[in-house]
């Protein structure tokens, strides 16, 4: 009897054991960075995108959001780094509303200058626009886009590896 108590509570200790060892090796949601999942909606669009985040007036997406909300800059990776060490990533956006797409945003986690973007001309008044976003620090940005009156705002992470991607650009 006190053999079988013996094995029933080992097997009750390692049990428990693994379950709290798997539980501190799961990813967990960074308090510091409540980044933004995609909700699907792609703005103007009847379908759903999965990797968009928005509204019918004005989305981010198709690539926009990056995996698990960070956009990663490491060497021969995507984006560019500038001469005064920002960090500049392509973002795509859909408009379903007329008008020019504007880009602002701040950094949440610490005092850092605003994002710039760049958003060329020759796409239109609505439908899918390019941009570059360009963030000054790593670190958890809120970022927003405005067509006319409406809007679509989105938290993600920025973070450099090293001395960040190849490119080296300079902007104005």
């Amino acid at each position: 009897m006190k053999f079988t108590a013996a094995v029933v509570v080992f097997g009750f200790l390692s049990f428990v054991s693994a379950r709290v060892q798997a539980q501190s090796q799961a990813p967990k949601p960074d308090a510091q960075c409540p980044v933004t999942s995609p909700n699907g909606t792609a703005a103007g669009e009847d379908q759903v995108d999965p990797g968009s985040f928005g509204n019918p007036q004005v989305s981010v997406g198709p690539f926009g959001l990056w995996p698990d909300g960070t956009v990663v800059f490491k060497p021969g990776g995507a984006g560019f780094v500038t001469r005064d060490g920002s960090l500049g990533m392509k973002f795509g956006w859909r408009r379903g509303v007329s008008g020019q797409l504007k880009i602002d945003g701040r950094r949440l986690d610490a005092v850092a200058p605003p994002l710039r973007s760049e958003v060329p001309s020759g796409y239109g008044h609505r439908g899918f626009q390019a941009t570059y976003v360009i963030f000054p620090t790593e670190g958890c940005w809120e970022v927003t886009g405005t067509v006319g009156d409406a809007h679509v705002t989105f938290i993600t992470k920025i973070v450099k590896i090293a001395d960040g991607p190849a490119w080296r650009r300079d902007v104005p």
